[in-house]
């Protein structure tokens, strides 16, 4: 008689090599799909946070205005309102005893934000990482970049701005395109 125990036991158990591959892949592709949108989700969230330094920015020139009736001047692209010296990104803003921020933001990017003013109007200036943003300046052939000769964002200068509330958006300078 042909005892059934002792086959059962030799039998193998597991998943071939093909089997262990597929799964293999399809986690590979699961990932990258996934490192793709935590990447495009950082971008966002990074642009959304330059959008909001650039208004919180607007807020406290808005209240130097209101001061001095005028806009601090610019130098080097950034805000030339600290008693008697430009105001460092990253650092306080304060001007007669006046605190107008205690801390200017920065890029968070490690890029810088620009500032350009002529006393009676703004413009402040950043770099948006996602191209597809509603807000990044654009033009026939992609994205634009606003041409100002005196200062950069980052590499490839800077695809957004926000103007001072008594003048618009067709005070900004040219826009160049890639």
């Amino acid at each position: 008689m042909y005892n059934t125990q002792v086959s059962k036991k030799n039998a193998t158990k597991g998943f071939t090599l093909v089997e262990l591959l597929i799964v293999i892949v399809i986690i590979g592709l699961l990932s990258a799909i996934g490192l793709s949108s935590f990447i495009s989700s950082q971008k966002k969230g990074r642009d959304a946070r330059r959008k909001a330094d650039l208004s919180a920015i607007q807020s406290a020139l808005e209240l130097y205005y209101n001061d001095f009736d005028a806009y601090p001047a610019d130098f080097g692209a950034k805000i030339d309102g600290c008693d008697g010296s430009a105001c460092d990104w990253n650092g306080l803003w304060q001007k007669n005893g006046t605190t107008y921020m205690v801390q200017i933001p920065s890029d968070p990017g490690g890029g810088s934000y620009a500032y350009d003013s002529d006393g009676s109007s703004y413009i402040l200036y950043a770099r948006l990482e996602n191209i597809h943003d509603n807000d990044v300046s654009q033009c026939a052939t992609g994205v634009g970049f606003y041409n100002t000769a005196s200062f950069t964002c980052i590499s490839g200068g800077c695809n957004y701005a926000v103007v001072s509330s008594n003048t618009t958006q067709n005070d900004l300078p040219a826009v160049v395109c890639e």
